[in-house]
């Protein structure tokens, strides 16, 4: 019998999960399923660019996943048993359940409404493909001088509010922030965030906190009235209640608690990834819900599957983060450097430097999925030991 993991997610975390243990772990002893709702690889940190109108590729994961023998089930996840080690899925081919005997949840996250009346029934989003080009649908018929409002002053809302402006410079395009634009920057590197909405013509309502949404325009908690043809809603990121609803043991936030190597604190079959974990950092702290932090926490996971399975030490991958890289249109970005404590130190870089690093970054994450038998070893590691179907373990 083989050692069943199941892939909830492909996303970064769930994706690159699946090729590197495709890659180290034998399909003698191993069988991997990946679970997804969609047939693509999406790079999510572009969707903004989507949304906009430009025009991305996305990688067919029948095509990442080929002559990896990973499988690839297309389907949404709607419950997860731990007690039994079971997933419930739905999808194309109707209601069904996977077992597994090793977990890896990365499900990532959606935006978050935080309760705003009107948020749910007017506003659009980038986390998403799907709600990505539904925002495409709305801005392509848009005249001339239409409001674009963008709520969130995160690395989301920034990114957005500068990259409609740059590509779309016939729209009036704004964001609200809560506090002050651009606040947790270093001096310089604020300085030149404002340079940057000077020149795309983008006005900041800074101390401006949205508590209703509207069809044409957002109240702000003080009753002033933000005109928005399109309001962009980017202030923040939930995680699905699955995981609350399974009986993992969760944070407030819901994401699954985890210890130092990815394992879930309740159940130790099950492992988690990327922004659905809730990881404390090498400075005592959660990891924010990054692009960098599905990395660290990816490599973790795996990292701590395979060694367990095969009798192996568990390697600590390190999980410190080290900065923010912010896109500023497609030829101008910033990159802030951070401290232990997470404060932006007198360091950053910024212009069109920044922009290229952005780039390789991104073309680097999706190049590393896209091939995930790159550096493939020649002898792939068997397991020590392997379940039965009774919850007992025998010798390999």
């Amino acid at each position: 019998m083989k050692h069943r993991i199941v892939v909830l997610g492909a996303g970064y975390a769930g994706a690159f999960a699946a090729g590197n243990l495709a890659r180290r772990l034998s399909p003698a002893d191993t069988e991997i399923t990946v679970v997804n709702a969609v047939p693509d690889f999406v790079e999510r940190m572009r969707l903004h660019q989507l949304a906009i109108g430009q025009d991305l590729t996305f990688r067919k994961l029948t095509d990442v996943f080929a002559g990896t023998g990973v499988r690839l089930r297309l389907a949404r996840v709607t419950g997860v048993d731990p007690e039994r080690r079971t997933v419930a899925v739905t999808g194309e081919d109707g209601d069904g359940e996977l077992a597994y005997d090793t977990l890896l949840y990365a499900l990532g996250s959606s935006v978050a409404h935080h309760d705003v009346p009107g948020v749910a029934e007017y506003a659009f989003d980038v986390t998403g493909r799907s709600s990505a080009l539904r925002l495409r649908e709305r801005l392509a018929g848009l005249g001339e001088g239409a409001t674009v409002l963008v709520v969130g002053e995160g690395l989301t809302g920034i990114e957005t509010a500068t990259e409609f402006a740059e590509s779309r410079p016939d729209l009036s395009v704004a964001l609200a922030a809560r506090g002050e634009l651009g606040a947790w920057l270093s001096p310089k590197a604020r300085r030149h965030l404002r340079q940057a909405f000077d020149r795309f013509g983008i006005t900041a309502h800074e101390h401006t906190r949205i508590e209703a949404v509207e069809p044409t325009r957002a109240i702000a908690a003080d009753g002033r009235s933000v005109p928005a043809d399109v309001t962009v809603w980017s202030a923040g990121f939930a995680v699905h209640p699955i995981a609350a609803a399974s009986g993992l043991e969760v944070a407030e936030t819901g994401q699954i608690a985890v210890d130092r190597t990815m394992r879930s604190v309740s159940h130790p079959d099950v492992y988690a990834a990327g922004d659905c974990a809730y990881a404390i950092g090498e400075n005592g702290r959660p990891l924010p819900m990054s692009c960098a932090s599905a990395g660290f926490t990816n490599m973790q996971a795996t990292a701590a599957i395979i060694a367990r399975l095969t009798g192996g030490e568990i390697p600590t991958v390190g999980l410190k983060y080290y900065g923010n890289h912010i896109s500023l249109g497609r030829r101008d970005a910033i990159f802030q450097m951070v401290d232990a404590e997470v404060r932006s130190t007198s360091w950053f870089l910024g212009g069109r430097t920044a922009a290229r690093l952005k780039s390789g970054v991104l073309k680097g994450a999706g190049w590393s999925i896209a091939h995930p038998t790159f550096g493939l070893p020649k002898r792939k590691r068997r397991l020590v030991t392997v379940p039965s179907r009774a919850g007992l373990r025998v010798a390999a």
